[in-house]
């Protein structure tokens, strides 16, 4: 059994950037603007032989209760009241400050184990504020530098002294069964020749990942929050509240299910600041990773371009996308407004016909089965294999109904079809003239294959190639 490690602290103090430093990766955003973190974040972290779960957490600010500062310090000590020891991080080069000593008395009150880190050590003013940290009251402080990874080994031993050496190492105790993944989404089919019994049917057991985008403030957060039953993240009614990607892992019927929080995005022009930025690129890289992704509107002010723009950016990178309607509790004319969006779905974004649609309510919890139902259905399809008997034989009804058109007076020849891959669907058409054959005849022949193989709301691949030729590389006989 692992332990558990909170870092807290006032802001700007380093603690993201020691988040990153135990997780082995650049997951939090760091920047030097006070204030970046505001949502708590989990990761499993190593240090040296130690193994546990390691949270970032907002700064600690004072602000009423019902202040967005009031909200994250009620995130911070939740996050407290979670771990096992918490790691106080002080500024080294600034030294303690009355925000230091408030929180170190708060910390007292908690009665959990505290080991005190006085953070940017390696600067050559830093010494006197280390020596400050005594006054604090939490014992010997361990001077780090997590920007450069410095002091780790006294960290270390002060996590050990904290948690005790029996907790510390339990994990040495234990067989684990932890294993890497087995590759890139979209990179796991290679064999095209299968046959329909070899076809492996859909595993409704495996983990799902699902990432939740949309403008800001349309609901992503609070939407997250209701379906876990708990207040794991920030919310409130100002937009941008989000700033990273937070995965919350979670349970639905049995099958576990990783949920990505995203910074809302906005228009391009309009995202000038680099911190946006950083946010923007945190939350592209939760879509890439995800499998299904909920786009979130807002069922008011639906459709706005940005909307279909977060859209066609899922569709593109080929990831499972599902529209939910948020804030239906608000809407009047319910039949009347719902056949009106479905309408639009269907005209607006005509590259995924029959992409599923569902109205919700995350603060009220209306809807929420049905959109994981939804999810879970469109998982399914996004993972279909068909195989290129079926496929071949489809292939020769659809030339016989709408045989392909002559360009330039030559004739294009289609031989066959195969699919390549899942996730999603991907196809790949032999001809005779690959770089000749009309878009618009492909969109029959992806449409066709959508509506025949019962493939809804989801990418489809379809290239061509050019089928082997057996005289070519021969040099042309002379008469």
């Amino acid at each position: 059994m692992t332990f558990t490690v909170a870092i807290v602290g006032r802001p700007n103090v380093g603690k993201s950037t020691l988040f990153n430093r135990l997780a082995g990766r650049k997951l939090a955003l760091v920047d030097d603007t006070p204030g970046v973190t505001r949502d708590r974040r989990l990761h499993p972290a190593k240090l040296y032989d130690l193994k546990f779960d390691v949270i970032d957490t907002a700064g600690l600010e004072e602000g009423q209760a019902e202040t967005l500062q009031g909200r994250m310090r009620a995130q911070t000590l939740r996050a407290i009241e979670d771990a096992d020891v918490t790691l106080f991080v002080i500024d080294a080069k600034s030294g303690t400050t009355p925000a230091d000593e408030v929180f170190a008395g708060i910390l007292r009150k908690s009665g959990k184990p505290v080991v005190l880190v006085a953070n940017k050590a390696e600067a050559k003013d830093a010494e006197g504020g280390v020596l400050d940290a005594y006054a604090l009251g939490l014992g010997e402080p361990c001077g780090i530098s997590a920007e450069h990874g410095l002091g780790l080994a006294d960290l270390r031993d002060g996590l050990v002294e904290a948690i005790g050496e029996e907790r510390a190492f339990a994990h040495h105790l234990e067989e684990e069964i932890e294993t890497a993944p087995d590759g890139l989404v979209g990179d796991d089919i290679d064999d095209a020749d299968v046959d329909d019994e070899d076809i492996p049917a859909y595993d409704a057991t495996k983990p799902l990942r699902i990432a939740i985008v949309g403008r800001p403030n349309a609901g992503k957060s609070t939407l997250i929050n209701r379906l876990v039953g708990e207040d794991r993240l920030l919310t409130g009614p100002e937009a941008g509240i989000t700033r990273d990607s937070i995965s919350v892992d979670w349970e639905w019927r049995g099958r576990q299910i990783k949920l990505f929080d995203t910074a809302g995005l906005r228009r391009k022009s309009r995202v000038q600041e680099k911190l946006e930025k950083l946010s923007v690129g945190d939350a592209l890289r939760a879509i890439r990773f995800a499998e299904v992704v909920v786009i979130l509107l807002d069922s008011q002010i639906p459709f706005e371009k940005q909307d279909l723009q977060i859209a066609d950016l899922i569709i593109r990178e080929g990831r499972a996308p599902v529209i939910a309607f948020n804030k239906w509790d608000m809407i009047e004319n319910r039949q009347e407004t719902l056949a009106d969006l479905r309408e639009k779905t269907e005209r607006l974004l005509p590259q995924v016909r029959g992409l599923r649609a569902v109205p919700v309510s995350a603060q009220t919890g209306k809807g929420l089965d049905k959109l994981l139902e939804e999810i879970v259905s469109t998982h399914e399809v996004w993972n279909r294999r068909i195989s290129t008997g079926r496929l071949n034989r489809w292939l020769d009804a659809a030339v016989q109904q709408h045989p392909p058109p002559a360009v330039a007076g030559r004739r294009i020849k289609i031989k066959y079809i195969t699919q390549i891959k899942m996730r999603p669907p991907a196809f790949v058409l032999s001809c005779s003239r690959p770089d000749a054959i009309p878009a618009s005849y492909l969109r029959y022949l992806t449409n066709t294959l959508r509506q025949d193989f019962d493939l809804p709301g989801v990418p489809i691949r379809m290239l061509t190639r050019a089928g082997d030729n057996p005289f070519a590389g021969r040099a042309r006989k002379r008469r």
